[in-house]
């Protein structure tokens, strides 16, 4: 429920800030006092594009807010879905800066206008003639039939059914799009993963290769050059190691003179230890060093396939390649096992299908059976506010399609007249049919299912004072379960109002204002009066506003 209203700079509006309450409030004032004025600055908080020509002051900024009662509307989830902190009480405000930038906020937390769009649509629902014209689509003509049928639940599991089938549908669709572009890459991949299994890479391999590639290649001149290492080791006259044998007797004779000696004498003890294990090591080298041209060969042609790889695949060193190798493993492997993947999506479309296609049929059942309600409703309706010849044909046939609310066809025809064809609304219905049409359904939704507070916007325009008469019991009746604004040129609605306003303009310092006030009993009468008769107010108008009051 809007339970406040505060305007700042904008339009005419210098300052305006309202009150209002639960039940059926009407909302009068001559042509161009500005009821469209305040009906704007609504819409900006509900979500509307900012214009920086609505700025009253250039220099100043334009803020609007508006306080909502929300307890019994259930948004707590849609808050908790947009990091908002929920408040029974809440407030939304509007900034329009006079740079041209927008601001919004919900309980002082900043907001997208998205957001704040789509709240706006849960709490007021804001109805002109010319907005009459969603009653010609089908969106709207099955929400009105699904409302009557309660089919909420099915609709939710029909939606989050659809999703999945979409969501599914689309990964098949890429499965077989890649499936196809895959068959002609699945040879080479295959061929280069086998290339690179067969070069049994691994980290190291290249500098192991290029190492034993310079021993095979040097066998003569490493076993020259062993051969003269273990001769100056173990000539026997000019050996290495039979020199350091004399020197280590000589040192060991030293070492009982004192501790610097016997330190030489282990130095020279460990050299020549070191020394001979040295030797051993050069002969053992000489036993296992041998040329051979076909290892020299093979460790060649290693190297040779490993720089070609290395070539080939634009790699610097094995990591890369190994990298590679990974990654057409994986090609490989995702193409081979493509058919069975597409197999599982298809079964799982298939399924999803069948799901769709189930709970479509249910509400294909729940709608049909609901026509003939809808329809005497309609007609029952209509009947009372003067369009005693109104009938409707509605029929629904199922559908192959999966529509955003269903697989169903539907055909909502009307005729005004007796004798008349069957058309669309659009076509055969005129502006003050629609209205009343428009009426007579937010009518019967409201006993079905909890609407936000309505707004219905000189829908009454292009009737007659007794239909209009008829029409402000409807609101009135609408209004015992919800709050019910109407704007309006007729004396006959604004006197069904629990509550009544008055939009009126005044100039001070030669500056047009646009005002609001609440009127009381007495202000009323004279505003029906002048409603009813003109500015020169009469004792007859006096009486039939009294009349239309009581």
């Amino acid at each position: 429920m809007l339970s406040n209203l505060s305007i700042k700079n904008y339009a005419l509006i210098d300052h305006l800030n309202v009150s209002f309450t639960n039940g059926f409030t009407s909302i009068t004032g001559e042509t161009g006092a500005g009821k469209s004025i305040l009906l704007g600055g609504l819409s900006l908080v509900l979500g509307k594009r900012a214009d920086l020509s609505a700025l009253r002051d250039n220099d100043q900024k334009c803020i609007i807010e508006a306080e909502f009662e929300i307890a019994k509307y259930k948004l707590k989830r849609f808050f908790k879905a947009n990091d908002l902190d929920y408040e029974d009480l809440t407030i939304i405000r509007r900034e329009i800066l006079p740079s041209g930038k927008s601001r919004a906020f919900i309980n002082d937390t900043p907001i997208t206008l998205a957001i704040l769009s789509q709240l706006g649509n849960l709490l007021i629902d804001v109805h002109s003639q010319h907005e009459t014209m969603q009653l010609a689509t089908n969106d709207f003509q099955l929400k009105v039939i699904d409302a009557l049928a309660d089919n909420s639940s099915l609709l939710e599991g029909y939606t989050t059914q659809l999703v999945h089938y979409k969501k599914t549908s689309r990964e098949l669709l890429e499965l077989v799009e890649f499936q196809e572009s895959a068959n002609k890459e699945q040879d080479y991949n295959s061929f280069l993963l086998s290339e690179l299994e067969g070069a049994v890479l691994k980290v190291g391999m290249q500098e192991e290769l290029e190492e034993q590639y310079e021993q095979l290649n040097n066998v003569e001149n490493i076993m020259e050059q062993l051969s003269k290492g273990d001769q100056l080791l173990n000539d026997e006259q000019i050996g290495v190691l039979n020199l350091l044998s004399e020197l280590k007797q000589v040192s060991s004779k030293l070492s009982s003179f004192g501790t610097h000696y016997n330190e030489i004498n282990e130095r020279i003890q460990s050299v020549f230890i070191e020394v001979d294990d040295i030797a051993v090591e050069l002969q053992t080298l000489q036993g296992k060093v041998e040329a051979s041209p076909q290892q020299l060969e093979e460790v060649g042609a290693k190297l040779q396939l490993l720089f070609d790889l290395l070539k080939k695949h634009h790699a610097a060193d094995i990591s890369e390649l190994l990298t590679i190798k990974e990654a057409l493993a994986e090609k490989v492997s995702v193409t081979e096992n493509l058919e069975a993947n597409i197999k599982t999506n298809e079964e799982a479309l298939t399924k999803s299908k069948n799901e769709l296609v189930t709970i479509s049929k249910k509400l294909t059942e729940r709608r049909t059976k609901v026509l003939p309600q809808l329809k005497d409703q309609l007609e029952k309706s209509l009947d009372a506010l003067g369009m005693n010849s109104a009938t409707f044909k509605i029929e629904i046939a199922p559908s192959s399609d999966f529509n955003s609310n269903g697989s169903d066809d539907l055909t909502f025809l009307f005729s005004a007249n007796k004798g008349s064809d069957y058309g669309e609304l659009k076509k055969v219905a005129s502006g003050g049919e629609l209205s009343r049409i428009m009426l007579t359904i937010k009518a019967i939704l409201a006993k079905y299912e909890h609407l936000p507070t309505l707004m219905f916007d000189e829908i009454d325009t292009g009737v007659s004072g007794e239909i209009s008469n008829k029409m402000g019991d409807i609101m009135l009746a609408m209004s015992k379960t919800m709050q019910i604004f109407s704007i309006t040129h007729l004396p006959q609605v604004a006197s069904k109002g629990d509550h009544h306003f008055k939009v009126y303009k005044i100039d001070e310092d030669n500056v047009t204002h646009t005002k609001m006030k609440k009127l009381s009993t007495d202000e009323r009468i004279v505003e029906l009066a002048e409603m009813l008769g003109g500015k020169d107010v009469s004792d007859s108008a006096m009486a039939h506003a009294r009349q239309l009051l009581n």
